[in-house]
């Protein structure tokens, strides 16, 4: 560990926004020491290399509409990226239908009398929203304004309730209102019947940008360059952050080898704010515990199988939403980057949405692996003698739940945090945002430019 360098800027967690933020303050001759628990850096955004096959965790599209988000990403990759087409399809009722909606495909693939009903709906939605202001609340609220209860049924609902593992009307409108920005049935018919690119509407968006060899690319890029000046350290576990007067003074780190005390003048973290508040010593006001303990993440196991095969699918996903198959959604990495599998075989990468401790977290992986090649031989993708191996990756805290009331919650810790005058939040556990990864890269950025500044 660097420790000649005095009052360094302490970095708790080595996701994007971390190391972003990283980069950004070792660019500007900062001292910086970064920890992260994981044994690699990336978080969510990293690349699992299992012998000669590489994978990320659910597959991780780069898309933005920053313009200056784009070139650093473009630059840390030395413009190293390839241009992939996005194809993807919902399986439901034993037909697949195109994602992002198509009304040809997915009012027509209905039949005849679900179609009308769905677009009676709709036109019903719209009428009410000319004379009242719609008032959403919950998930529900939201998708049945903007496309009418029968497709929210059809389309939304399971699948929802599958990722999140709690009822749409308990469910945030505030996710997929942010989600699917500006995306209503409407738009998808312009999108559909006129050619409209859909560039403004980032759910519509059918190209991105790509690392050859994985997501994990730009990780471990950006760690190779703040290693050029100061310390990135893996595998090691922040333990308690130490303040006095509303100023974090220092933190203690361990590993599997030693126990580390280190001071530092500025402190972000971008580990799960749940985590950051019972970390805190002196411990904060019982109202604030109380306030992390309503917050929940919900938590993922990816299962990759390799197949004997030279490609499965064209698909860059193919989203899974009916409750009778536990998997809620799949994608084939050589649909990505050819470089991800060896010549003449391909994998497929199967995402589990979960909480710790269920059946699934607690299944054995040769169980899991067991589970996913059945689902996928009846999906007719594969015939299960064409597995020749598989690897299972649990992912815990993976993706921020917002259920309703949740900002309550939030509100209190962001206003109690505030007071602490160098502790900055950045990254999507951190700030518990669902972040995509421009935007976690740009919240890791934003935030090295404010203690620049």
């Amino acid at each position: 560990m660097n420790t000649c360098r005095s009052n360094p800027i302490i970095i708790m967690g080595g996701g994007l926004a971390g190391l972003s933020a990283g980069f950004c303050l070792t660019e500007a001759g900062r001292p910086v020491t970064v920890f992260e628990a994981g044994s690699e850096v990336g978080g969510l955004s990293r690349t699992i290399r299992h012998g000669d096959f590489k994978f990320d965790l659910g597959g991780h599209r780069f898309f933005t509409k920053n313009e200056e988000t784009e070139s650093f990403v473009k630059n840390i990759l030395q413009n190293d990226y390839l241009n992939v087409h996005r194809k993807s399809k919902i399986y439901l009722q034993k037909n697949f239908f195109d994602y992002p909606l198509k009304p040809s495909n997915a009012l027509l693939g209905l039949g005849l009398t679900t179609t009308m009903r769905a677009i009676a709906d709709y036109g019903k939605e719209k009428m009410k929203g000319l004379f009242t202001r719609p008032q959403h609340i919950s998930l529900e609220d939201w998708v049945v304004s903007n496309f009418g209860r029968t497709l929210f049924t059809i389309y939304f609902k399971e699948y929802s309730e599958k990722v999140w593992g709690i009822d749409c009307k308990s469910i945030s409108e505030e996710w997929v209102s942010k989600r699917i920005e500006g995306l209503s049935l409407g738009v998808a018919i312009k999108n559909a019947l006129f050619k409209f690119t859909g560039r403004k509407v980032p759910t519509l968006v059918d190209r991105f940008i790509y690392p050859p060899r994985g997501i994990g690319q730009i990780s471990d890029r950006l760690r190779e360059e703040i290693e050029k000046e100061n310390t990135v350290n893996t595998s090691t576990r922040v333990r308690e952050i130490r303040h006095k007067d509303f100023s974090i003074t220092g933190v203690s780190a361990q590993n599997c080898e030693k126990n580390y005390d280190i001071k530092g003048g500025e402190f972000i973290s971008s580990i799960p704010v749940t985590h950051l508040v019972n970390m805190l010593s002196p411990t904060p006001p019982q109202s604030i515990l109380e306030a992390a303990s309503n917050l929940r993440y919900r938590d993922l196991v990816v299962v990759t199988l390799m197949i004997d095969r030279e490609q499965v699918t064209d698909l860059t996903w193919l989203y899974l939403p009916e409750k009778d198959m536990p998997l809620g959604r799949i994608h084939e990495p050589r649909n990505w980057s050819p470089y991800l599998v060896p010549v003449g075989k391909t994998s497929i990468v199967a995402e589990y949405f979960c909480f710790q401790n269920d059946s699934i977290w607690n299944s054995s992986d040769s169980a899991l692996a067991d589970i996913t090649a059945l689902q996928l031989e009846q999906l007719g993708l594969i015939d299960k003698s064409e597995v020749i191996d598989h690897c299972i990756v649990r992912v815990p805290k993976a993706y921020p739940v917002f259920e309703v009331g949740y900002n309550t919650y939030y509100s209190k810790i962001l206003d109690y945090l505030k007071n602490f005058k160098n502790l900055h939040i950045a990254g999507r556990t951190g700030m518990f945002k669902y972040y995509n990864i421009d935007h976690a890269i740009e919240s890791g950025l934003e935030t090295a430019k404010r203690i620049l500044n």
